[in-house]
């Protein structure tokens, strides 16, 4: 179901010589923009780039495909290449950090102007532009069931084709190697677990001796509840997986019905822990101490670690004797300058914790390899690493 509140903003633009608006949605809680002018397929694309570029939406009135196309072609001028400034004598180079905080501010700067291209749908998701797909069942995904009753709505065309391509991964599902080549089906908003390095540790990591054969392990943060199946698939006897988010859960619910373990995973809506103590405790944080712009990037940004913290300051309460909590976590934020190994080993010893083996894997998606990306020199350092805590033993 949507995020989005009760009362929705509207979006006001001039047709036909009349004042007409619109309910305006936005699942990243971006404001309507002030300035709306229609388009239509007459508009030029570098007439289209200095208006969106200037922050005026553009109201789209022709064929839908030839819209798709003027996104590209807005998102090539974006994208070109620009000038190296040179450096001014006496001036250090940036920092990873620096060049980190220029990336995201580029990153939201050409979301934004993407963003320009909107869409007018009915309440009930349809659209009446020509070649328009039937976007009905995604749109109800994302946004709920809808009712004509209440009334039109606008809504960025890169939004919906983020929808669109979640639907069809929701539809379609991923493939996991740790699951035996079973499917997991993101939702929207929900993180796909498309890097198997993090999978493949909890997945192949021996068990602590305390679980035992009728032990509980405690999955936190479950998301997609892909490691909640993994721990179920590898003989754990009860998972309790918590998320805080509704769409996690109805995510993981969803996962494990079709996984068929809904006898072996108990879902709980919760910040972080549930009650009582395991085990095992799994928790796979997001891994950059930053600031979400979008619902996806909940998985990856968190600003001041704090489920991280909350994870760590927590967990020895929560550890049966002879536990492991094991904390799986990439050091990339270490490499763009973010977060220190020395603050996580302090995070780990002030909250009564040891570490007890530490399991490393390279990740291999394709940014590691792309030396073009802006970030590639702390993305080709990347390790990720299943930490296996325990709490300290008194001497």
């Amino acid at each position: 179901m949507s995020t989005q509140p009760q009362t929705q903003p509207r979006i006001e633009w001039t047709e036909a010589g009349e004042t007409r608006s619109a309910r305006w949605r936005s699942e990243n809680g971006a404001l309507p923009p002030k300035r709306v002018l229609l388009a239509n397929d007459t508009l030029g694309a570098d007439e289209a780039y200095r208006l969106t570029s200037e922050g005026t939406a553009l109201l789209w009135r022709g064929d839908f495909q030839n819209a798709r196309h003027l996104l590209q072609a807005l998102a090539r001028r974006i994208d070109r290449p620009k000038k190296a400034k040179k450096a001014k004598p006496g001036l250090a180079e940036p920092s990873p950090a620096d060049l980190f905080n220029l990336h995201r501010q580029a990153q939201s700067q050409r979301a934004r102007t993407l963003a320009m291209v909107v869409l007018e749908f009915d309440g009930a998701h349809h659209s009446v532009l020509r070649r328009a797909p039937d976007v009905v069942q995604a749109c109800r995904e994302v946004y709920g069931p809808g009712d004509l009753a209440q009334g039109p709505y606008v809504v960025s065309l890169r939004e919906l084709l983020g929808l669109i391509s979640v639907h069809e991964w929701r539809s379609k599902g991923v493939e996991i190697a740790a699951l035996d080549g079973q499917r997991i089906h993101p939702h929207y908003g929900v993180f796909a677990p498309v890097r198997s390095e993090y999978l493949g540790l909890v997945a192949d990591t021996a068990l602590p001796s305390a679980l035992g054969a009728d032990g509980v392990a405690f999955d936190i943060g479950t998301g997609t509840g892909v490691l909640a199946a993994v721990l179920a698939r590898r003989g754990v006897n009860r998972v309790v997986a918590t998320d805080q988010d509704p769409r996690a859960m109805a995510c993981a619910r969803d996962n494990i019905k079709r996984l068929a373990l809904t006898a072996q995973v108990n879902l709980q809506q919760t910040d972080l822990f549930p009650e009582g103590r395991a085990p095992l405790i799994v928790c796979n944080p997001p891994w950059v101490p930053a600031r979400p712009s979008s619902p996806i990037e909940h998985a990856v940004y968190d600003p001041d670690s704090r489920m991280l913290r909350g994870f760590l300051s927590g967990l020895a309460v929560h550890l049966a004797p002879g536990g492991e909590g094991w904390l799986i976590l990439s050091d990339l934020a270490e490499h763009l300058g973010l977060r220190t190994r020395a603050d996580l080993l302090a995070w780990i010893d002030a909250a009564g914790l040891q570490v007890l083996a530490r399991v490393d894997a390279k990740p291999q998606h394709s940014k590691v390899f792309d030396v073009d990306d802006a970030l590639h020199a702390a993305r080709a350092a990347e390790v990720t690493s299943l930490w296996r805590l325990g709490a300290k033993t008194l001497a």
